[in-house]
């Protein structure tokens, strides 16, 4: 059927409307497709670009060198060493059984460390390398890098890791490193990317610990190129990071060797600090232990072995352990009741072996008692019942005053390990700690070092400091970082009458240097080198009433661990005074004895700078200080020949 013109004329309008709104429409998609292009492309171009570019590139960390830490004259006691690890990527390797079979051929591994890496490449990306071997020899290295064409997906790699080449001397001082733990991380609200690479070693106690952030350094990076699955196809640059800080200390190595070679067998601990600025020229700690057995992985059995023995190994007796300093305590109630106006040099005190207060008896160590005392014989002959009739006088409040003046019961901010602040107790602390009222016989107690009161070793030399020189002298154990020497404090004027102190120092001298001086035996010969000082012995174990009507039992006839403490403390020389010395023997038993003697020898090797003249010393001493000379210069020679060796 035939349209008519006008038909056609209709039809041809409305084709050409709906291709007008069909042509618009796709003209405009194509506008908005092209101004999204232009968008991207152009506006947002640098934006995709760097997306891009991080899809492809990576930054990787890479470890700084960790700062050496080293004695007062430069001697290494921490460094890096390179160590040699061998690696395997299973993605690589193929038939791992087969790569590790034929890597055993030509290096010993251990069983334990490889079914631990077998157990890693399972859980880990086939790409990723695990250490399959660590602290391998140079020769094992060589070995594997002949025959690499046999172990696929093996390779053998050279990293730092933390050494101590004096082993055990510093161990409770510089601490060691180890693996970043989970606790490690704990302590950081948001943990630096530094400390999650793999095997990245930190400061786990001690200055290692203490230090850290001065030790650790800046990381470096390097960019490498990536694949989609983020293998790594090779390396694009590289920024070497910045080496952490040297740390120098104020210890001397030469001196804490003989501290050291000098405790021998004994728990016990010795500090010897400095007069000047408080430097710690000594501050050690026996038994010890290797702190590079820890870094290394130390077996079970070893650690169980340190834990587990009755000298405690681990512990850093120097500043962790607190005792009751026994007599050491008695020139700060005789210089608290002096300050008080309480009692004059000349002012006796009958002992008759015993005081009677609040209807109990107080004992004297000497048991028919010393007579009529004043202040220079109570102190030369530690005569108790002195100061518990200055206790009477002077209160607790007062004794507590001068013992913080005098540095006790203060938690000192050096780089250590659970550093603690003592005890010196008084009517509030009773109250709030105990639930109860003081009473006449704790203030009895406390005059002569007992009851409450505890102080470190560290306490001790900071005491002994002041009282030789009248100044608030601070103890400082790190010399410098960096070659930039650390603020010290030798410390202001304390205030005290400096007739008192000198009334307290003459009697200290009489202590050493009497006949009738509990440390007489114990005294130095040479004439300018003569020291004052105070013995101390510290009860562990109440005396029954039974017992001491029997006869108190001596201390060699108790098992070691029910024996009294011995303490010692002195100051040298007596007339210019430039060191102080305290000593603590656990269960040594009296302080005359056991701490006394220790004290005197260290006390002519920090003086002398070195091994004394045999004329110095009494003459029943000289042999065993010779011998003790002797073994010294061998283990030395020994330790000089091993670092040698390790060159």
């Amino acid at each position: 059927m035939r349209r008519s013109p006008r038909e056609t004329a209709e039809s041809a309008r409305r084709i050409s409307r709906r291709g007008l709104i069909l042509g618009g429409a796709q003209l405009g998609f194509v506008g908005l497709l092209a101004g999204r292009m232009n968008y991207m492309q152009v506006e947002q171009a640098d934006t995709f670009r760097l997306l891009a570019e991080e899809n492809r590139i990576n930054i990787r960390l890479i470890p700084p060198a960790r700062g050496r830490i080293v004695d007062r004259n430069g001697r290494i006691i921490a460094e890096n060493e390179p160590t040699y690890r061998i690696t395997m990527v299973r993605e690589d390797a193929g038939d791992v059984q087969k790569v590790i079979g034929r890597l055993s051929m030509l290096v010993e591994l251990d069983e334990d460390d490889l079914n631990r890496a077998l157990a890693e490449m399972q859980r880990t990306a086939p790409f990723f390398p695990v250490t399959v071997a660590d602290r391998v020899s140079w020769e094992d290295i060589s070995r594997v890098a002949v025959n690499a064409p046999a172990l696929p997906g093996v390779t053998p790699e050279v990293g730092l890791s933390r050494i101590y080449p004096m082993n055990d001397l510093f161990a409770h001082v510089a601490g060691y490193v180890g693996p970043v733990s989970e606790r490690d991380l704990s302590r950081y609200e948001d943990p630096p990317p530094l400390l999650r690479i793999p095997r990245f070693q930190v400061g786990k106690v001690g200055v290692e610990a203490k230090a850290e952030e001065m030790l650790r350094g800046q990381a470096g990076a390097k960019r490498v190129e990536v694949n989609a699955v983020g293998r790594v196809m090779r390396e694009l640059d590289r920024r070497e990071g910045e080496a952490g800080g040297d740390v120098q200390l104020t210890v001397d190595a030469e001196l804490q060797d003989f501290v050291k070679a000098r405790l021998g067998e004994e728990s016990a601990s010795v500090v010897v600090m400095d007069l000047e600025k408080g430097d710690l020229l000594a501050i050690a700690s026996a038994p010890s232990y290797d702190p590079n057995e820890f870094v290394r992985g130390i077996s079970v059995p070893d650690y169980a072995s340190l834990r587990d023995n009755d000298r405690r190994p681990l512990a850093s007796k120097t500043v962790q352990d607190a005792y009751p300093p026994g007599s050491t305590f008695k020139m700060v109630t005789a210089l608290a009741a002096m300050d008080a106006g309480l009692v004059a040099p000349d002012e006796t005190v009958y002992c008759p072996g015993h005081m009677e207060v609040g209807g109990r008896k107080f004992h004297c160590w000497k048991r028919a008692g010393h007579g009529h005392m004043n202040l220079e014989q109570s102190l030369r002959e530690s005569c108790d019942v002195y100061y518990y009739d200055l206790a009477l006088k002077v209160g607790i409040e007062n004794i507590a005053k001068m013992s913080r003046r005098l540095g006790l019961g203060t938690d000192y901010d050096i780089p250590m390990s659970a550093v603690s602040s003592g005890l010196i107790p008084d009517k509030a602390w009773k109250k709030r700690e105990r639930g109860s009222d003081w009473v006449i016989g704790d203030t009895v107690n406390a005059s002569i070092g007992q009851g409450f009161v505890l102080t470190s070793p560290l306490h001790l030399a900071v005491m002994t400091a002041r009282l030789a020189t009248g100044r608030s002298i601070t103890p400082r154990l790190i010399k410098s970082v960096d070659g930039i020497e650390t603020p010290w404090r030798g410390g202001s004027d304390m205030g005290l009458n400096d007739s008192h102190l000198k009334q307290i120092a003459r009697a200290m001298y009489a202590v050493s240097n009497s006949r009738r001086g509990t440390a007489y035996g114990s005294r130095i010969i040479a004439d300018t080198m003569r020291m004052a000082g105070k013995t101390g012995t510290s009860q562990v174990r109440n005396i029954t009433a039974a017992e001491r009507a029997r006869g108190v039992t001596r201390n060699d006839d108790l098992p070691w661990e029910r024996r009294d403490h011995a303490l010692f403390v002195n100051f040298a020389p007596f007339d210019n005074p430039t060191i102080a010395v305290a000593v603590v023997v656990e269960h040594g038993g009296g302080g005359s004895t056991a701490a006394a003697p220790i004290a005197r020898d260290v006390t002519l090797q920090a003086l002398y700078g070195g091994l004394p003249p045999l004329d110095a010393y009494p003459n029943k001493d000289r042999s065993r200080i010779r011998a003790l000379h002797d073994r010294l210069a061998r283990e030395k020679r020994a330790r000089e020949a091993e670092g040698n060796d390790r060159a």
